[in-house]
């Protein structure tokens, strides 16, 4: 087994730590004389919850206020859906994120957002204001009302772990530590309604809070790790499929543990990318299927042992279903379920398993890897017009260990597959959900979340016109984010699959963004020399956002890309012309 790292000593150190945390953020403490929202925030801070993303509204103010003389800082977006990227991402980072809006035009107005966090597991607590329990009485037709006072909570209930509205004082201690502990457990999201008339109340007599017993079936979780073991034991080609709940759990280091100290390879999926150093040894690369890499794919499909650890199935994951994975020779573990072959656990915990198989005596063995041939780094041709995966070969050689790159969807995703996300990088994209206009108000969360991480953002003109102005949010927050915008004018990723006027937008001067904010420096670029220069530039600026707007030709399209595009133009019924 490799000697860690200071740096990976550092990480353990704080998984430890967050395991820890865990126990005693689930187990609730009553302050005396708490207002409910004074308890929601300290349960808040439990979980290290340092910021909140939001727009505030008259059905929430009171909580703002609270929020504003707690050690909670507020990070105010320009929409509501922003805010809700903005807090995925910092979850994504940190562990847990939260936003609060307004009743309805801000709660609806975030539910994209949040119903990507549920798709993707990411841990984030919707805080929304209502009207007051006595301004209901006789159902007025209040401002912001739909259709009931219970509307927006049951459309919440469909897109969250959890989704509770606090109209009872006295258990609103007990329902606020149940929607914590459940976002903290699942991964997912949960929505915490709070009428404006009950901020400042005082609950008389608490109702205690239940502790949550979620230590699994130990009989279960014992036969489980041992079929396991036994299966890894035998397999004479064992491969592990690594995939986002690794992320989640924070089990990057016990996942880099196993396969060291017994040789196993580490596939990873687009979801779980950069939850392993893709410089490490043990690395195979991104598994997509017949979309990707052909070695990649070879060694995880004639695999008679795969180790699939929190994967999602996903059409994206597996390639629109090119996938050729025999269940019979799978092992696969995830928070809801471990499956080995046929033979199906329930109530395991994720992580338990993952550290079982850590600990346990499996043999070390050599596995010859056929790794993809380095590619020559062809020189830079300053006059030659840029194409976009020349791009991603130009920034793949650029980005440092201290930048997260985070990426929106379309060309950006499948152009970054193939970058080589080093050890401390973070990449971060909605490679599941692929809701367009992520990116941007997702560096914000990223941004905050840990201030020593630059983002690097890549996003799609279309993208970039649906939220690329949160980049106001960065310039009062104070970060420097690099943005690059694939200026194609219009959707690229619509057009490989079925292209036509619709699918064209108006063009943007991007590079003068900084002229509206007041802040920030951006440039247009067509060429690979003035590509390289502005990415110097941009760099080198530490006090403000860069923005580079890459000019590309609208069907200049990166090879994952095409494929897929492809592959998904299979599925689209044919118009017949009657004429």
């Amino acid at each position: 087994m490799a000697k860690r790292t200071p740096k990976q000593q550092t990480q353990l150190a704080s998984s430890l730590a967050t395991h820890l945390a865990t126990h005693l953020a689930t187990h609730s403490v009553t302050h005396a004389g708490d207002t409910i929202g004074e308890y929601l925030i300290r349960r808040l801070q439990a979980y290290h919850v340092d910021h909140v993303f939001g727009i505030p509204g008259d059905y929430v103010l009171g909580f703002y206020d609270q929020l504003c003389r707690s050690r909670i800082k507020v990070v105010g977006t320009s929409k509501e859906d922003g805010a809700g990227f903005a807090a995925d991402a910092y979850a994504r980072v940190h562990g847990m994120g939260a936003v609060c809006v307004t009743y309805c035009v801000g709660g609806l107005s975030v539910a994209n957002a949040i119903a990507g966090a549920y798709a993707e597991k990411s841990p984030v607590v919707v805080i929304s204001g209502s009207p007051g329990m006595k301004e209901r009485i006789n159902d007025p037709l209040l401002h912001h009302k739909v259709k009931t006072f219970s509307t927006q909570r049951e459309i919440f209930e469909r897109i969250t772990a959890c989704a509770l509205a606090i109209e009872d004082p006295d258990t609103a201690f007990r329902d606020i530590d149940r929607a914590l502990a459940t976002c903290w457990r699942m991964k997912r999201p949960v929505y915490i309604e709070l009428p404006r008339d009950l901020v400042d109340v005082v609950p008389k007599n608490p109702v205690p809070s239940a502790i949550i017993d979620d230590s699994g079936d130990e009989a279960a979780l014992a036969e489980a790790v041992q079929e396991a073991v036994e299966r890894l034991r035998q397999a004479k080609r064992p491969v592990i499929l690594a995939d986002v709940e690794i992320h989640r759990y924070g089990l990057g280091i016990e996942l880099l543990s196993l396969s060291e100290r017994t040789g196993i390879p580490i596939a990873v999926t687009i979801l779980g990318k950069s939850v392993v150093s893709e410089i490490h040894p043990n690395y195979l690369g991104v598994y997509e299927g017949a979309m990707g890499r052909d070695d990649v794919a070879k060694a995880v499909e004639n695999s008679d042992c795969l180790l699939m650890l929190g994967t999602f199935l996903t059409d994206v994951n597996l390639g629109i279903f090119t996938a050729r994975i025999d269940l019979n020779n799978t092992i696969e573990a995830t928070s809801e379920k471990i499956q080995i072959s046929r033979h199906r656990y329930d109530r395991v915990p994720f992580d338990r398993f993952v550290r079982g198989l850590m600990n346990a005596k499996l043999p070390k063995r050599k596995i010859a890897l056929k790794r993809k041939k380095a590619e020559k780094i062809e020189p830079i041709s300053p006059q030659r017009v840029i194409k976009v995966t020349r791009m991603f070969k130009l920034l793949d050689q650029r980005l440092a260990d201290d930048m997260a790159v985070v990426c929106d969807v379309g060309l950006c995703l499948f152009g970054a597959i193939d970058l080589t996300i080093q050890r401390r990088t973070d990449f971060i994209a909605p490679a599941y959900y692929t809701s367009m206009g992520f990116a941007v108000p997702a560096s914000v969360g990223v941004g905050v979340a840990n201030r020593k991480l630059r983002p690097i953002v890549l996003v799609g003109d279309g993208a970039f016109q649906m939220t690329g102005m949160e980049l106001a949010t960065a310039v009062r927050q104070g970060l420097c984010p690099i943005v690059i915008v694939l200026d194609n004018k219009g959707y690229t990723t619509e057009r490989v699959i079925q292209d036509g006027p619709y699918n064209n937008i108006l063009n943007w001067n991007y590079h003068r963004i900084p002229e509206v904010l007041g802040s920030g420096w951006a440039i247009s670029v067509r060429t690979e020399g003035e590509f390289a220069d502005a990415w110097m530039q941009a760099v080198a600026n530490t006090k403000s956002f860069s923005l580079i707007s890459v000019q590309l030709d609208p069907l200049d399209v990166c090879p994952a890309l095409e494929r897929l595009g492809k592959r998904m133009a299979e599925n689209i019924p044919k118009t017949v012309n009657p004429h």
